[in-house]
């Protein structure tokens, strides 16, 4: 493959991430997560026609067609600046059906538009094993008290973690957790994103979009579980739900402390 088929094929994976976030340091062990299936956890190295039916994704092949992403995201899937989302960690089948909707116009983004429009269904497949592979690095989530309104009192990030965890059904918002985990580790598969490991200038973007009614995909693709999700959410839960997103991660996934000496 040449050096200009790979940074074609590599130019897509982009803003492609639903509300993909990142939550506070205070995060807690969960239940294990959903183990992939057979299907996700497969390599297979078979090139395929550009319509033809996509397989398991090969990671190694996605390395190469994920080179152009990196501009944006990151080499390793971690974006350094927080208004394109972090791809490590992602699940395979949700990075690729996002990659699909930007091919098709289905998700309104130019520039993805632009990246997607060369993937064959193969490609996607793998340049989402490449970064499911990868691991995400968690932010640090906002704990400055505050000072006025219905809140006052809370730290900044607890607003959202209240929500995260419990939602508010007097107003029809449900738990965040119920779909996206514990930990925000979402579920392997097209519909259900990972969020933890999210800057929160891009989930709080997302929210925003999702409130105004933005759904991604159309008919009988669409899915319009976050626009309804999002439609009661105010400004300050929206910011403090994606301040708790950027620092949540699980606790099993933290670095070992130090023994001391």
């Amino acid at each position: 493959m040449t050096l200009k088929r790979i940074l074609a094929l590599g130019a897509a994976v982009g803003t492609a991430i639903a509300l993909a976030g990142v939550a506070i340091a205070q995060s807690e062990a969960a239940p294990a997560d959903v183990t992939p299936t057979a299907d996700a956890a497969a390599s297979v190295a078979t090139e395929l026609p550009a319509d033809g039916p996509a397989v398991p994704g090969d990671a190694t092949a996605g390395e190469g067609k994920a080179a152009a992403c990196a501009a944006c995201h990151g080499a390793d899937g971690n974006a350094a600046d927080p208004q394109y989302p972090n791809l490590a960690g992602q699940h395979e089948h949700y990075i690729a059906r996002q990659l699909a909707l930007f091919k098709s116009g289905e998700r309104d983004n130019a520039i993805m538009l632009g990246f997607a429009a060369t993937l064959s269904s193969q490609d996607m497949r793998d340049i989402g094993a490449y970064f499911a592979r990868q691991a995400v690095k968690p932010g640090v989530a906002d704990e400055t008290l505050i000072s006025e309104g219905p809140n006052a009192g809370r730290k900044f990030y607890q607003v959202g973690e209240r929500l995260y965890r419990h939602g508010d059904a007097a107003r029809d918002i449900p738990s965040c957790k119920a779909c996206h985990g514990p930990t925000g580790a979402g579920v392997p598969g097209p519909s259900w994103p990972a969020l933890h490991g999210q800057h929160a200038q891009y989930t709080a973007d997302v929210l925003r979009r999702f409130r105004d009614g933005e759904v991604w995909g159309k008919d009988a693709n669409a899915n319009a579980i976050m626009a309804a999700v999002a439609r009661n959410l105010t400004d300050e839960e929206i910011d403090s739900l994606a301040s708790y997103l950027q620092g949540l991660h699980d606790v099993r996934d933290a670095a070992p402390a130090t023994a001391a000496r």
